[in-house]
């Protein structure tokens, strides 16, 4: 499958003219914690991007430092209410073939990352626009071989057996600039409270973790569709983030999107940047497709995505990856 009609689909849509700015958006006093897992057990295997864990707190609207106020207002303008939030996540990488020592010198190699995040975000009540720097670690030292096989002696699941051929320690820095629009297609209320939207985004980052461009789009059905800019996901891929504002006690929304990702460098495939590692071919262009549900209940939002991902290296000859992305959040 070529992957060239889903970067043209992303790209027009993602540069749709922000004209459709107006309003106010909803403001907020309370925190938000989140906790988030991506992980290939739902399709019985565990290669690739085999899990992601992540616990991130996102702040109330309109309390930050004010460099971080003006340091927003510099980059997206005046408009809007603002947020700061915090992350920390832990992603693991394997082979497809882990019960091997050493491993297929072809297949992606053995990688543990762990980052913290700091992101500003901005919001008008039509975009939300996000800085955000991540700083971490990869290697031995973000602690994979023991998260992973821990696990498995506790499900009683065999051993990865190739950790110790894993890419070796070295600190990891990103920046990532990302802009959503949020395209009404029904009039609030229209159809006895259930309305549609388009949400097109355009995301960028650099950094020796990652550098890649990232376009798409995502269309959601659903109820209070203003309360967020879609279900979170761990970056790269379509993510509206942590911050909903639930203007009832109970809504919901079913979507789905498609995204392509220009990648130009990525440690986990590349391998390191000082001495010698294992490393694969990367593929330069990524296309994924995603879908899922959104549930927000009394001031929490549960979300559940389904995402196919197309290869992201040679050798990779196993079709569309599969994994799943589930997230908790809840106010305090």
């Amino acid at each position: 499958m070529s992957l060239r009609p889903i970067r043209l689909a992303c790209l027009l849509c993602a540069f749709l003219p922000a004209a459709a700015m107006a309003g106010e958006p909803r403001s907020d006093p309370d925190s938000i914690w989140t906790l988030q897992d991506e992980n290939d057990v739902a399709v019985r295997t565990d290669r690739f991007y085999t899990n992601g864990t992540r616990l991130g707190w996102t702040s109330p609207t309109g309390s930050l430092p004010n460099f971080l106020v003006d340091l927003g207002h510099i980059a997206w303008g005046d408009a809007g209410t603002q947020r700061l939030s915090l992350d920390l996540s832990q992603l693991l990488f394997t082979p497809v073939d882990t019960q091997i020592n050493p491993p297929n010198p072809f297949d992606r190699p053995y990688a543990g990352v762990l980052l913290g995040s700091l992101s500003l975000i901005q919001d008008t009540d039509r975009t939300r626009s996000t800085l955000g720097l991540s700083l971490g670690v990869i290697g031995p030292a973000a602690g994979g071989k023991w998260v992973q096989n821990t696990f498995h002696s506790l499900i009683r699941d065999p051993q990865s057996k190739g950790w110790g051929y894993q890419i070796h320690n070295e600190p990891l820095g990103e920046l990532m600039a990302e802009r959503i629009w949020r395209v009404p297609l029904t009039e609030p209320g229209s159809g006895g409270g259930v309305e549609a939207d388009m949400l097109p985004s355009v995301t960028g980052a650099v950094g020796n973790f990652r550098i890649y461009a990232q376009a798409g789009v995502q269309f959601r059905l659903g109820q209070d569709l203003a309360a967020d800019f879609g279900a979170p996901r761990i970056r790269p891929g379509l993510s509206g983030g942590d911050a909903y504002v639930a203007a009832q006690p109970f809504s919901w929304y079913l979507f789905a999107g498609v995204d392509g990702q220009a990648v130009a460098y990525d440690i986990t495939l590349d391998g390191n940047n000082f001495g010698n590692s294992a490393h694969v071919s990367r593929e330069p262009w990524v296309g994924e497709v995603q879908a899922g549900l959104v549930v927000m209940a009394w001031g929490a939002r549960l979300s559940i995505t389904h995402v196919l991902q197309s290869p992201e290296f040679h050798h990779q000859n196993r079709g569309f990856f599969q994994f799943d992305s589930i997230a908790l959040s809840v106010k305090f």
